[in-house]
């Protein structure tokens, strides 16, 4: 049971645990009480044939996150702040409205909201570093002077989007959400005090997967051409699923890699960025994401 693997993420106010079959969020409501909202991953078999094919995986498997990830984020926004009594309100506003509509546009502000922000992660370093074509000049030049800008634009946006309230809290999730797989992992019984032993960082970090798109396209945009610049703008955008693949490759291949001496470093930067995607949490947020694991740990045994 120690070796199974698990993922996560922060949502507003709480925690979710997903595993192969089940997801599970818990958030702490203003009366002090703990919630969950609990579902089914839905298992269709083509997707699961997808998932075995390297580098194609990757990119289903950020579709799927974006979506069902949506899903719980949109649960936690939906109650945070408001009162418990006012449930009845939420669920009868909800079933006034076109159930239908509402999951799609869920579907489909999870995979817009995702493809729109990478597109503007991969192309605003590029007319960026366009601009210093005149001064920094031939392939390699290009690319490096792209990549740290692409460095730039993600530290300078994490570190900015840290200072506000509600996301410093979620930082704090996301650390609590570490610290619970790694006890689990260390096969430790998950108390507070446990689990506030464990590190905040993990490999299998999604904030590691979004620096590896940065290292892995510099290596693959060594491959391709950057003149003219309008062949440069096509490439990154036909690039991007064979980068998010291959970075997903990379994050699995870290994880694999994390126990073993020297061969381990290899995922040190990913964990070098979540010093700024996650907080240290409070008990509390700690016994929140303990409730949201083992209920999903009930719901596997189920």
């Amino acid at each position: 049971m120690g070796k199974t693997k698990f993922g996560g993420q922060a949502v507003v106010e709480g925690v979710m645990f997903q595993s192969g079959n089940d997801m599970v969020t818990a958030i702490r409501r203003k009366n002090d009480e703990i919630e969950y909202f609990e579902m089914k991953r839905p298992q269709k078999s083509w997707v699961q044939k997808l998932k075995k094919i390297p580098i194609l995986r990757g990119n289903v498997a950020i579709i799927e996150s974006s979506i069902f990830g949506m899903k719980h984020m949109e649960y936690a926004t939906d109650r945070y702040e408001r009162d418990p009594e006012d449930d009845v309100k939420i669920e009868s506003e909800k079933q006034s409205a076109n159930m239908t509509k509402i999951v799609l546009s869920t579907v489909l502000v999870g995979i817009l909201s995702f493809l729109i922000g990478k597109f503007l992660f991969t192309l605003i370093p590029v007319f960026v570093a366009e601009l210093f074509s005149g001064i920094i000049t031939g392939h390699f030049g290009q690319v490096a002077l792209e990549t740290f800008f692409k460095l730039l634009l993600l530290l300078g946006y994490i570190y900015a989007i840290s200072f506000t309230p509600m996301i410093k809290r979620l930082f704090q999730y996301h650390g609590a959400e570490h610290k619970v797989i790694n006890a689990f992992e260390s096969d430790k019984e998950l108390t507070v005090n446990n689990v506030q032993e464990h590190s905040r960082l993990h490999y299998r970090c999604g904030s590691s997967f979004i620096l590896f798109t940065v290292l892995v396209g510099f290596v693959v945009y060594m491959f391709v051409p950057v003149e003219p610049f309008y062949v440069r703008i096509l490439n990154r955008i036909l690039l991007i699923p064979i980068v998010l693949g291959l970075s997903f490759e990379v994050l699995q291949l870290t994880n694999k890699l994390r126990d073993i001496p020297v061969l381990k470093w290899l995922g040190l930067p990913g964990l070098w960025l979540q010093y700024l995607t996650t907080n240290q949490p409070e008990n509390d947020q700690v016994e929140v994401a303990i409730h949201s694991f083992n209920q999903l740990l009930r719901r596997d045994k189920a």
